[in-house]
């Protein structure tokens, strides 16, 4: 008990006159007897221990206070993507010469017809709230977009307009998905989709799908999988992590499947659309016959746009499915940025998929996918499937696995991988557990070329020791 408070870290909280909190982390509590603590009014949950005092003797005694967070933020793991984009920018803040390769971030700048478009929305005072769902100019213009390159029809009651494409997904999951309902969900996969079905009380079905298959949701698999409680199945093409684009034919082999369960909608989620390098092409899945009436159709504008940072996206879907995502929003954050909408309708008038800024974009993320195709592929031990879409490859390292790292240790999967190249290489990518492949490891090629050599180099570098074990 001794030893482990000696370890502790403490904190303390002065607020008013009367009261301070502390805030004690144990190494591990393990070792501490929770008997004990309750004794002294401690309260003890997830390494933590919280106790109110009164700073005057009298005044009050000790008091209790819970500090358990619900079931659903329990269920709920961290974003290892936010985790590691953190820690490598802490490092890089500190000095270190971190390659910071993990986040999904154009590098490049907003456009400037975009950018300009935002600061005459201050300047013309345009700052006050919107619509909960959002201004009409711009939820007229996403429907013209989704008409003309989709050829989906909506009419802008049919949509609503967040603060980014993640949040449309997260309300769409908690519209229309009850406790013990399904969310299928091929694998590898967005880290957040699981975690969004967990917070709806619904239970993630992930589907594993292959390298050897480029990453492609098998029907067949996903038929096998379908039961009465099969509620959503998420579909992201051009694929996040692994670049994955599915082909017409594919999507409408899914759809006759989906067909057959009239419980099953399907939320696809289209954010890097215009991020493709032929000869594949996009299809949204609400265009296949009969898709409509049971497809929520979410895109935004941080990636085709290099706007992450303006915070913007929608859904698009039948009224019924739409308003229940309004309902969820206007009791969360209300409408986005007045501002930010101001440059989204500016981003849709520079033309069909986002004119020469966009195709400007897209050239330079094929270079750099070809580049590390070509150098990830003649590296022993490698497994790639080459991306077509998107700015992410997916790449198996799992040959490397199980080997010994003198000064680091085992390399026992993709997280100590991961691990191991920060640690060795100065370069942060992200572990493939978090998508659900621990086999392989996901590096973003949303950074310019020059860099990306040298992020190549460090990789071999670091791995060089390995490949003699």
């Amino acid at each position: 008990m001794a030893s482990a408070l000696h370890n502790a870290a403490i904190s303390t909280i002065t607020f008013g006159d009367q009261y301070s909190i502390s805030r004690c982390l144990f190494p591990s509590l393990s070792t501490l007897p929770v008997r004990s603590m309750q004794k002294r009014n401690h309260v003890e949950l997830n390494k933590m221990v919280v106790v109110v005092k009164a700073k005057n003797k009298g005044d009050l005694d000790d008091i209790e206070v819970d500090v358990s967070l619900s079931h659903r933020v329990n269920a709920v793991k961290p974003s290892k993507t936010m985790a590691i984009s953190d820690h490598a920018t802490a490092l890089s803040q500190a000095g270190v010469p971190v390659i910071r390769l993990a986040a999904g971030e154009p590098d490049f700048d907003t456009p400037a017809v975009i950018a300009q478009a935002g600061m005459n929305a201050i300047r013309d005072g345009y700052t006050r709230y919107t619509p909960n769902a959002g201004t009409l100019e711009l939820r007229q213009a996403i429907c013209h977009k989704l008409k003309e390159e989709n050829g989906i029809t909506y009419t802008p009651d049919e949509i609503v307009v967040s603060n980014g494409a993640k949040q449309s997904v997260v309300q769409a999951v908690l519209a229309v998905c009850s406790p013990g309902d399904e969310v299928i969900i091929p694998g590898p996969f967005y880290v957040s989709y699981p975690e969004m079905a967990r917070l709806a009380d619904a239970n993630p079905v992930i589907i594993p799908t292959h390298i050897s298959n480029n990453f492609l949701l098998d029907p067949k698999l996903l038929e096998a999988n379908l039961t009465e409680r099969s509620r959503l199945l998420i579909l992201c093409s051009p694929s996040n992590p692994t670049g994955s684009v599915y082909s017409k034919k594919l999507l409408e082999a899914i759809a006759q499947i989906v067909a057959k369960h009239p419980r099953l909608l399907v939320l696809s989620d289209e954010i890097y659309e215009h991020i493709i390098y032929a000869p594949a092409t996009h299809t949204s899945f609400a265009s296949l016959t009969g898709m409509w009436d049971r497809t929520l159709t979410v895109n935004g504008f941080s990636k085709t746009f290099a706007m992450t940072g303006w915070r913007l996206g929608y859904i698009a879907g039948p009224r019924h499915f739409v308003a229940a995502c309004g309902k969820i929003q206007s009791q969360f954050t209300s409408g986005a940025s007045s501002i930010s909408q101001k440059a989204g309708v500016a981003a849709l008038g520079l033309g069909y998929a986002g004119g020469e800024a966009v195709s400007t974009m897209v050239k330079a993320f094929k270079e750099r996918r070809d580049f590390l195709v070509e150098s990830f592929s003649k590296m022993d031990g490698v497994k790639i499937s080459e991306p077509q879409g998107a700015f992410y490859l997916f790449i198996d390292f799992s040959s490397y696995y199980g080997r010994e790292a003198e000064g680091f240790g085992l390399i026992e999967n993709s997280d100590s991988l991961c691990r191991y190249l920060l640690d060795k290489g100065l370069v942060a990518v992200v572990p493939g557990s978090a998508f659900g492949d621990d086999s392989c490891i996901r590096i973003s090629y949303a950074e310019s070329l020059t860099v990306l050599k040298t992020a190549v180099e460090r990789i071999k570098k670091a791995l060089i020791p390995l490949s003699f074990v």
